[in-house]
């Protein structure tokens, strides 16, 4: 019980920590950045463990964010040329770096824990087992703290740069008019972004932090349309990610990383499809009304022109399905628009008020 429990908590401490900045970078348009961030780390990690043979040391997270940070530069550098677009750019360059660091751990680290399997997917089970010391006292799992620091560090800057966060995000322009630099906020966020990929790396692995940092900040993308209500949003989706995959993980008796990562795209899923205003089901609604709206000014118009339709004619001139033309004429009739007798449409003051107004 207690290591489902430091388990769920270290789960929900990553997903806090890849949150925040991952709703800045979706705002952005710099989702995919993430990804590249997360795989292009991977030599730096690498480089500095075959210098001081140290799994655990802090040079190793020092040379991992140089190296995300390094990603970040050759991307906007590719996309300074004009050359290349964003997308192409991220795709150039995080693969080169990710299989550097896969050739070096093939050459030079096959026996150590950074092999390609915890690349690659990871494992939060093993995490409440490395218990950190403090003068000989145990103080508990090292994952914990560890992400709490982080989780700590990325609150405190949006914290204290929300203002600025906001508008270098949505106006740049504006940002540097009023003394901003926005690129100075740019590169804070990508650093962050490096430091808290390469904190959960070895915790959950490179698909769920990916997964952390772009789902639940996409999922509320789509169901809010203020900052502050995304970052709850976001909080909300991420927490759910973590209990409802660790729980279908212990039902199905599957990896707990992958578990989340996958209820984390389910969400997404459910989001996209029943979010207010941007979901698909809002949006066909949305379209079939319109279409639905124009209908009944048409079908007006056509009742307005002349005094002999009957109802069949109508449908025969405006060429619509019976369906189609059955749900018009009742909207029509329903909102006042037209009235029927003996089989034919009569236009009404307020109908023909509509058309004049419709420009028809």
């Amino acid at each position: 019980m207690v290591i489902d429990i430091q388990i769920i908590t270290i789960a929900l401490l990553v997903a806090y920590a890849c949150t925040l900045p991952g709703i800045f970078l979706t705002l952005r348009g710099m989702a995919l950045m993430s990804d590249a961030i997360s795989h292009a780390i991977l030599p730096g990690i690498v480089l500095m463990f075959l210098i001081t043979h140290n799994l655990h040391s802090p040079f190793l997270m020092i040379a991992a964010s140089c190296t995300g940070i390094l990603t970040v530069m050759l991307t906007e550098s590719l996309i300074a040329t004009k050359c290349l677009k964003k997308d192409a750019a991220i795709g150039l360059v995080f693969p080169l770096f990710f299989s550097i660091g896969i050739i070096l751990i093939c050459l030079y680290a096959r026996t150590v824990h950074l092999d390609i399997d915890m690349v690659i997917m990871g494992e939060i089970i093993f995490a409440p087992f490395n218990t950190l010391y403090i003068y000989g006292y145990p103080m508990g799992p090292h994952a914990l703290w560890h992400m709490t620091v982080i989780l700590l560090l990325n609150s405190l800057f949006v914290a204290t740069c929300y203002k600025e966060l906001k508008i270098t995000t949505f106006n740049p322009s504006f940002a540097r008019a009023l003394g901003f630099t926005p690129w100075i906020i740019q590169y804070l966020l990508m650093c962050l972004t490096s430091i808290t990929c390469v904190g959960a790396f070895d915790i959950v692995g490179s698909i769920v932090v990916v997964a952390l940092i772009i789902g639940p900040a996409a999922a509320a993308y789509l169901c809010a349309n203020t900052v502050d209500r995304m970052i709850k949003v976001s909080f909300i989706t991420a927490t759910l990610s973590v209990l409802c995959g660790y729980a279908g993980a212990r039902i199905c008796d599957v990896s707990i990383a992958g578990s989340i990562a996958t209820m984390n795209g389910l969400l997404f899923i459910l989001a996209l499809c029943f979010a207010p205003k941007r979901g698909l089901i809002w949006q066909y609604w949305q379209q079939n009304t319109l279409w639905y709206d124009h209908a009944i000014k048409l079908l007006c118009y056509q009742v307005s022109k002349s005094k002999t339709y009957q109802a069949e004619q109508l449908q025969i001139t405006l060429n619509w399905t019976n369906k189609q033309y059955i749900n018009t004429e009742g909207l029509a009739i329903k909102k006042g628009f037209l009235y029927k007798c003996n089989n034919r449409l009569i236009l009404t003051q307020l109908g023909l008020q509509m058309i004049i107004s419709s420009k028809y």
